[in-house]
């Protein structure tokens, strides 16, 4: 019977494009046998797996919750974009004429392509850099040509710009005092340098700002949120969403909430990027042409080092760190500000009682019940620079065999 079984899923498994591999696993619970087939995911470059019986459009599907759904046109094609190298960001849009491009801010880029990159200054002219560098393409500007030099890039590219919102409460669609939906509610456009600065603006000026005033009199204003975290979460959603025409009618979102800054953008991790490694190798880059331009101008560092910039802003302004997530193909950078962050009932008496003898994190996490983060950071870092605590490897702060004791 088992054999049979195995046969018939092998037989199935055929016709699946790539062919899938099942790994069986039989194991013995009582006077019964226990049959697992485990398929591992294939490579990004073979994705999507499909029945062969229905094509790589209708027979592609992908699991939510307990049911396999079909996935949609764009979900197969992101898959296919990554594979054949397709360069969104470099599509060029023929309906718009070169001189939509703003003269000096080109010949701005020109001077500074060959100032950053000598052998494009030696070899090459100014209209050749142009085509070279993606700002142009068989006589066109593209996506990104566009998006960073043109004198109104949503004449051409209505919805490529960013809506933002202030809501009053945590959820959308709740109401303030007055029934009003949104406290405020903007559209921003024009190039992605000029958005980008916008954005900044419009977080700032929905933000809650804290003055403190200390013993001595120096005051100090803390922000809602670090504006280097800010400004970061909107250059990464301007750079890395989709730019294909599955999704050019779909805006950049931002949603403030009482307890949040949420940056939405359409297009989830490309290529071999998961959330697990997010900002910690270096990732495949979806808009490589924007990038660079962007780098040439000083916009972006073009270097990955947003994610780690954002989480360590974060963690100096004593938030919790930033999180990300996917969800129906769009990518969301969300960042809490410190109303949504419990605050701890008990006593600094009762923490120091605790160390009498050396504890570790976790230990200290257990007993506070709160998350590691805001322990360490609220609570056992104030009682070290009081000395009330002592590290016992005080030239190993970070090390994981790090004890907390009474000082």
């Amino acid at each position: 019977m088992l054999f049979v079984g195995k046969l018939c899923i092998n037989e199935q498994s055929k016709e699946m494009e790539p062919c899938v591999r099942p790994l069986f696993t039989i194991c013995s619970i009582g006077q019964k046998k226990i049959v697992s087939a485990e398929i591992p995911g294939v490579e990004v470059f073979h994705r999507p797996v499909f029945y062969k019986g229905m094509g790589r459009t209708k027979g592609s599907f992908v699991r939510v919750g307990d049911s396999d759904e079909p996935m949609s046109e764009y979900e197969v094609y992101s898959y296919e974009a990554f594979r054949r190298h397709i360069r969104d960001d470099a599509r060029a849009i023929t309906e718009a004429p070169l001189d939509t491009l703003n003269k000096a801010d080109v010949e701005n880029y020109v001077r500074l392509c060959k100032r950053e990159r000598k052998n494009l200054s030696e070899n090459v002219s100014s209209e050749e850099i142009l085509e070279l560098m993606g700002v142009i393409h068989s006589g066109a500007p593209t996506v990104a040509g566009i998006l960073s030099f043109s004198k109104y890039p949503q004449g051409f590219l209505p919805q490529l710009c960013i809506t933002a919102v202030r809501v009053p409460g945590n959820e959308m669609g709740d109401l303030g005092a007055t029934g009003e939906r949104f406290i405020d509610n903007a559209r921003l456009t024009g190039t992605i340098p000029q958005m980008l600065e916008d954005a900044i603006s419009f977080v700032q000026k929905n933000s809650r700002h804290k003055t403190v005033i200390d013993k001595n009199g120096k005051r100090t204003d803390t922000e809602e949120y670090p504006s280097i975290a800010v400004r970061e979460v909107v250059l990464n959603a301007l750079v890395h969403r989709d730019y294909s025409v599955y999704s050019e009618s779909t805006p950049v979102r931002i949603e403030m909430y009482d307890n949040r800054l949420q940056v939405i953008n359409s297009g989830g991790l490309y290529g071999k990027t998961t959330l697990s490694n997010l900002g910690k190798i270096r990732p495949d880059t979806r808009n490589a042409v924007l990038a660079n331009i962007l780098e040439i101008l000083k916009i972006t560092e073009n270097r990955y080092s947003g994610i780690p910039t954002i989480q360590k802003e974060m963690q100096e302004a004593g938030l919790p760190p930033a999180e990300f997530s996917v969800r129906h193909g769009e990518f969301y950078a969300t960042l809490y500000n410190s109303a949504n962050q419990p605050e701890y009932s008990g006593k600094p008496a009762d923490i120091l009682a605790f160390c009498s003898v050396p504890r570790s994190r976790a230990e200290l996490q257990g007993f506070t019940g709160m998350s590691q983060f805001y322990t360490m950071s609220h609570i056992v870092q104030p009682l070290l620079e009081s000395g009330a605590l002592k590290l016992t490897l005080p030239e190993k702060p970070k090390s994981s065999k790090q004890r907390y004791v009474k000082g």
